[in-house]
Parts: C-alpha cells; sequence; structure tokens
C-alpha cells in the first residue's frame, strides 16, 4: 500500500472590488479589447483598505474546510503560498492558523511566485507521505494590488487579488495512477532569469516594497518552453500523455499561453480550465481559485485526472499530476 494526498475540499474567495478593464482605460493608455486581445482579461478583484492576505487566506482556508466537512482543530499543518504577506515575520500562515483557530498546527509560508501552490503542494504531499501529517490545508494567497505601479500598463492590467486553498488528507493507494490523490509532483528553478519578472525592493536590498518588473515577451517564451517540458516529465512518470488527462488546470497568466500549451500537449481547448477572464493573474492563488471554479461548475469530478501547472518569477516553474 502506498500513502497518497487525497484532496476532500476545496475553497476559494475573491474581494468583493471587481475592477473592470474599462475602468482602467480611464486613467492608462489602454483600452478593454487591448487588454483581452493580449492576455484574456476582462476584470480583476481588488483588496479593499484594510483587507490583507492573510485575510483572504482565512476565507478561502474556511470555506475549503466547509467543503471538507471538518474543523480548524483537525488540521496537522498549514502551508501558505504567498509573494505578498501581511509583513516580513512572522509568516502569514501564523496569522491565518489563529484565524481560523487551528492552534497547535504547524504553520509556514513558501514563496515561489505564481509557481507557489505548486511547490507548496508538493510540500503538503511529502509531509503527508512521510507520515509527518496526516491533514493539511494548502492555501495560495495574493494581494498583488499592493506591489503594482498603477501607471505601468504593461504590468498594473495583468494582476489581481485573490486567494484559493485545497484540503489534504492522507489515505491509502495502491501505487497506481488509478489512485485518488496527489500521485507526484516537479519543480524548477533557473535563478539565471531573474530578470525576466521581479519586484524592485526588499527589506534586504532596498528596505522597501517595491513594484513588478516584467519583459512581458521572455516570460511568455519561456513559459511555453518550461511548461511543455514539466508537464512531458510528469506524463512520463506515469506513462501518460496529454489524452489521457481530464483537465489541464494551468497557472492563469494568459489565456494564449494556456492555449498554446493545449495545442503542444495534444488535447483540445475545451479540456482547459480558464477562469483568468474572471480574476486576471493572481499568482500563487490562481491553480486553487481555478479548481475551486471547476468544481462548482460541475467540470471536475471525482475520478478525473488533472495536470496542473504553472510558471513564475525565479523562474519557478513545476507540475503535479492529481487524481480528484
Amino acid at each position: 500500500m502506498t500513502i497518497r494526498s487525497q484532496i476532500i475540499g476545496c475553497g476559494s474567495y475573491l474581494p468583493a472590488r471587481a475592477v473592470t478593464n474599462e475602468e482602467l482605460s480611464r486613467n492608462l493608455d489602454t483600452s478593454d479589447q487591448w487588454i483581452r486581445e493580449r492576455s484574456g482579461i476582462e476584470k480583476r478583484h481588488i483588496a479593499a483598505e484594510g483587507e490583507f492576505t492573510s485575510h483572504l487566506g482565512i476565507a478561502a482556508g474556511q470555506a475549503a474546510l466547509d467543503d471538507a466537512g471538518i474543523g480548524a482543530s483537525e488540521v496537522d499543518l498549514i502551508v501558505l503560498a504567498t509573494s505578498t504577506p501581511d509583513e516580513t515575520f512572522p509568516s502569514t500562515a501564523s496569522c491565518i492558523q489563529a484565524g481560523l483557530g487551528a492552534a497547535g498546527s504547524a504553520a509556514f509560508d513558501v514563496q515561489a511566485v505564481c509557481a507557489g501552490f505548486i511547490y507548496a503542494l508538493a510540500v503538503a504531499d511529502n509531509f503527508i507521505r512521510c507520515s509527518q501529517a496526516c491533514t493539511v490545508l494548502v492555501i495560495g494567497a495574493e494581494t498583488l494590488s499592493r506591489i503594482l505601479d498603477w501607471n505601468d500598463r504593461s504590468t498594473c492590467v495583468l494582476f489581481g487579488d485573490g486567494a484559493g486553498a485545497l484540503v489534504l488528507q492522507a489515505s491509502k493507494g495502491l501505487g497506481e495512477v488509478n489512485d485518488r490523490g496527489v500521485l507526484s509532483t516537479h519543480l524548477h528553478c533557473d535563478g539565471r532569469d531573474h530578470d525576466c519578472l521581479y519586484v524592485d525592493g526588499g527589506p534586504s536590498s532596498t528596505g522597501m516594497v517595491g513594484v513588478v518588473k516584467m519583459q512581458g515577451k521572455e516570460v511568455f517564451k519561456k513559459a511555453v518552453v518550461r511548461l511543455t517540458e514539466v508537464a512531458e516529465e510528469a506524463f512520463s512518470t506515469h506513462g501518460l500523455s496529454g489524452r489521457d488527462v481530464d483537465w489541464m488546470v494551468p497557472h492563469q497568466a494568459n489565456l494564449r499561453i494556456m492555449k498554446g500549451m493545449a495545442k503542444k500537449l495534444d488535447f483540445g481547448e475545451e479540456k482547459v480550465i480558464v477562469t483568468i477572464d474572471q480574476h486576471a493573474n493572481t499568482s500563487a492563488a490562481s491553480i486553487p481559485l481555478a479548481l475551486d471554479w471547476g468544481c462548482s461548475e460541475g467540470k471536475i469530478q471525482p475520478g478525473h485526472l488533472l495536470l496542473l501547472e504553472a510558471l513564475g518569477s525565479g523562474l519557478t516553474w513545476g507540475a503535479a499530476i492529481v487524481r480528484w
């Protein structure tokens, strides 16, 4: 028998305020058509004043716990993926732990930017596989609006705030591809690509937060190559191909990238979960947001095979094969 990390609950949260492309075009040299054609985005949600990453994470985490039908006291570990923590320290995961009432559980942040949720999922899965935790809450939460230059149309139109969460619980499997749960995770990084996407500040370098800087064309080119490679790596681990996958749930960064990946991996666009139009790029929150939407819409069903994949600053990238 093999210990598997089975997904028993999911949840999400988006701030109340939605900002449309048309609203942004009032103060920027851009338009709804320009943004839609280049990214697929129609709107993004912006956290209210006084609404922090931890607040978003608490809401998504509680929704996932409710979906799983368990209480916070049953959680052994909270892993939060975020690039926009409430404070330099303590970890935002500890704030979420307190807010949920999960006192005594371990809690920490993982920072891998847009690939953060895949990294956090891998960490949680390995804790369960090693029998160091039985029930783990994995959250991706971001308030990216706080680190944007709202005069830079090349970046500010692309990002939004939000949070999503999964509850993982130890279960027994046969060690086969038909097992339910996380079947494998695959993580990579190449720090030489730092200048493609970064924030120009930090406690150690400038003493200030900074704002997002991005070379969009370079990120696009590298994303298609790296995501294809890691998807094929994940498939080869299990003797699969794109045709075996029921749904691809990618990081919601750019609709053209997602369509390109579907073509390269030999399955139709109709098998790609797309939510970028509704919340833009929410970095580490985008995959769990898409998963929760896919479940609520009745698309993702128990037994379905999923490919999760993401690329972010670092550059970091990764994939996971999951049987829902």
